[in-house]
């Protein structure tokens, strides 16, 4: 029987939406689900404030009554305006083995675009920058991380055999945290500090409270990533969303801001405990009990890892060695903690700059995850 293909219209489908994917990778060592409120605080027009310069549609793919495949599409007008080209996006793409379902959920997300007078679709890639990003090509072995999607060694083969190339591909490392820090860090330290007049400063909830940081951290996040790859420079409001959801969580002995002497940020670091065993247990759900295994996690408890989720240096201050600072404030703290490796999140593979930052860490790159496109 032919694949028949629906619009997702009210909660009820959302959440067929989402747990389509927990059940095909029930039993899957290596895939963390996503935090349940927050795919739907996402994937939710309502509650998305994205919403107001995207246009999206999320579909479900049936064979026989039964729910085979899902996949959203995506028309983000910032980006494409920023870029000047006329892109459909899908996001969020799950499905059964099955060249004939990957292809009705592709066609689906091709007809939203052509509707719409766009030429290209692209993916996966999500409404902003902030939600999963990239196909996993390499490291179907190592487990996920909270930020990104894992998939089956079959997704990109479906996509090649639709006649998708590569946009682009991102790497992420696994860096093993040294007993010591490379003397020659500490001494660059104190040249950058006296050279260019920073300094890294501890932030505390009050810092972030009087100063707004979860605005300032924005604004500079929009300012060092916007000439990266599709990159989406965002409106204010989405700062709460965005910054202000992890800084009210997030453990601040893992986040390091460096100031000049005028008091602007110049620099961050955000990292926090890896959660995805946490989330392994928990099927992703804060309630009832998923809070327990969460905060745990958090703290350190039976937890070796970390995921290094963003980090900038302000255009006017790169190539000046403040990644020194950051990383000798960050990876002190995480050998006082205990934790022994952490992981980076995506790094774009022609972000030599970023690459750099761990050469003479020992590490292994763990992951590679590709952009497919095609023009339709």
């Amino acid at each position: 029987m032919s694949v028949e293909i629906k619009t997702v219209n009210g909660k009820r489908d959302l959440q067929k939406f989402l747990q389509f994917r927990r059940d095909l990778f029930k039993g899957n060592p290596y895939y963390v689900p996503a935090l349940l409120f927050d795919e739907l605080n996402t994937l939710d027009p309502k509650l998305n404030p994205a919403a107001s310069f995207c246009d999206s549609e999320l579909f479900l793919a049936y064979r026989d009554g039964k729910l085979v495949g899902k996949i959203a599409a995506i028309i983000n007008h910032k980006a494409n305006e920023s870029w000047n080209h006329k892109e459909v996006r899908f996001g969020w793409p799950d499905f059964i083995d099955d060249p004939e379902v990957s292809k009705a959920l592709i066609d689906k997300v091709i007809e939203f675009g052509k509707e719409r007078g766009m030429d290209t679709v692209v993916g996966p890639l999500g409404f902003t920058d902030f939600d999963p990003e990239g196909m996993l090509v390499e490291g179907f072995d190592k487990l996920s991380t909270m930020a990104l999607l894992y998939n089956h060694p079959y997704y990109p083969k479906h996509f090649e055999a639709m006649g998708f190339g590569k946009e682009t591909d991102w790497i992420e490392y696994k860096i093993f945290i040294p007993d010591q820090i490379p003397e020659r860090y500490h001494r660059m330290c104190k040249i950058v500090e006296e050279r260019s007049h920073v300094r890294s400063v501890p932030l505390t909830r009050e810092k972030i409270r009087k100063e707004n940081y979860s605005r300032k951290l924005f604004n500079l996040i929009n300012e060092c990533y916007r000439n990266l790859y599709n990159y989406t420079v965002m409106p204010d409001d989405l700062a709460d969303k965005y910054i202000g959801f992890y800084l009210n969580f997030l453990d601040l002995r893992y986040v390091s801001v460096i100031e000049n002497d005028r008091n602007e940020l110049v620099g961050f670091g955000i990292c926090m405990p890896s959660l995805a065993k946490a989330l392994q247990k928990t099927s992703g759900k804060l309630f009832p009990f998923g809070w327990f295994h969460i905060l745990k996690a958090m703290k350190g408890i039976g937890n070796k890892g970390l995921d290094l989720l963003l980090i900038g240096i302000r255009p006017d201050y790169q190539n000046l060695g403040l990644n020194c600072l950051l990383i000798c404030d960050l990876f002190n703290k995480f050998k006082a903690s205990g934790f022994e490796w952490a992981e980076t999140q995506a790094i774009l593979e022609d972000n030599l700059e970023n690459q750099t930052l761990w050469r003479e860490f020992d590490k292994e790159c763990a992951k590679r995850r590709r952009i497919f496109t095609k023009k339709i």
